[in-house]
């Protein structure tokens, strides 16, 4: 009796075991559960183990991770890629110029979370991409990414619409179905929040099928250990208030053929492989500085999202947002001025720009707005 009751035991035991195992994979095996599991698998694709992690003021994670076991050699192409650590070439005249080397250097600190650690040599931050993040994109396959849109090209606007003040910074033309671009940003969806941020952005094909902001798919390679691209800038300007300047860099080093980039005057940050591109792996056919905001709103009313500072240009230094001594790289490696610098924008009641040219700050441009408002509905 006895044995027979342990046995009964043993039974019902393994009679809940089995049941208990079906329940789970019943929920697995629903829709909640089966992206539950492509969310845990995308994350685990995109944060690699850190060596270290640092916890940034904003919330953000900062994981440090070995620089060959960054997100870039999941690319196929990149699988045997011998790492290059420096550029073979700068640009001449390089922070040479009297306009340059007086630009305002932000502050030490530079991005917020180096307020509670650094990470170690021959490791690169990156920020963790958590579950939040990935949710708040309209599909596991697009976050990260653009949306693809149709948008005039600036170039084959009317000359005098043109030459009118206002700055658009996307075009649409076949050579420009291949960029990457560079700068602040602030982007909720995102992010998860309003903090303007570190950010770059590269596509081979209009925002198709390839590219991403950042580290978010392979591409681009990271050289450097202090800066984490979608990391929060510190600190910031503020409105008839402290201005503080970024210098942003992007050229293509005429040996090796890949776009590097570099961030102030210290920090040269990677690369983008010279395989990413075909139209630009000889050279840029247009460079466009500006701002660009995301219209979500139903049609027939404009968004109120800011650009810039929110205010409009006419209102100035310490109160408009600005670019300042813009310079391209030429054939020869030389940093110069460029020239037949056009200006074009959709709604300039919304958004404008006024373009200036002077010895102090070379040529430049105040943009900005508050999106809608009583002249922009």
């Amino acid at each position: 009796m006895a044995a027979h009751v342990n046995a009964g035991r043993r039974l019902v035991a393994l009679v809940l075991a089995v049941c208990l195992s079906c329940g789970v994979a019943a929920r697995v095996g629903g829709p909640e559960g089966r992206q539950r599991l492509q969310i845990g698998r995308h994350l685990k694709r995109l944060n690699k183990p850190p060596v270290k992690s640092i916890k940034s003021p904003d919330g953000d994670i900062i994981d440090c991770v070995h620089v060959a076991h960054q997100p870039a050699f999941d690319h196929p192409l990149l699988k045997n890629h011998t790492i290059q650590t420096r550029p073979n070439f700068h640009p001449e005249n390089l922070f040479d110029d009297d306009k340059v080397a007086s630009q305002k250097k932000t502050p030490s600190g530079v991005q917020l979370w180096h307020q509670n650690g650094r990470c170690p040599e021959d490791t690169v931050p990156i920020r963790r991409t958590s579950r939040a993040d990935v949710l708040r994109a309209s599909s596991i396959k697009r976050y990260g990414r653009k949306k693809h849109k149709s948008i005039p090209n600036p170039l084959s606007v009317e000359p005098d619409l043109l030459n009118e003040n206002g700055h658009q910074r996307e075009t649409n033309t076949t050579e420009q179905r291949q960029r990457s671009t560079f700068g602040s940003q602030v982007s909720p969806d995102l992010y998860g929040d309003n903090n303007t941020r570190l950010f770059s952005y590269w596509t081979s094909d209009a925002y198709q099928a390839t590219g991403c902001y950042n580290l978010l798919c392979s591409g681009f390679i990271q050289v450097n250990n202090e800066i984490a691209m979608g990391a929060s800038i510190y600190p910031i300007s503020n409105y008839d208030g402290s201005q503080y300047d970024i210098s942003i860099l992007v050229w293509k080093d005429p040996k090796e053929g890949n776009w590097w980039l570099q961030f102030g005057r210290d920090y040269v940050l990677g690369y983008w492989p010279s395989f990413l591109f075909s139209y630009l792996a000889d050279s840029a056919s247009m460079i466009e500085w500006g701002g660009e905001v995301v219209n979500s709103e139903p049609d027939g009313e404009h968004t109120s999202t800011e650009m810039g500072s929110g205010h409009f240009p006419e209102e100035g230094y310490s109160k408009a947002s600005y670019f300042r001594n813009i310079q391209i790289v030429d054939g020869s490696n030389n940093l110069r001025a460029p020239t037949g610098v056009g200006a074009f924008t959709e709604q300039s009641n919304c958004y404008d720009v006024q373009n200036g040219n002077n010895g102090e700050w070379g040529q430049h441009f105040y943009y900005g707005g508050p999106g809608r408002n009583s002249n922009c509905p």
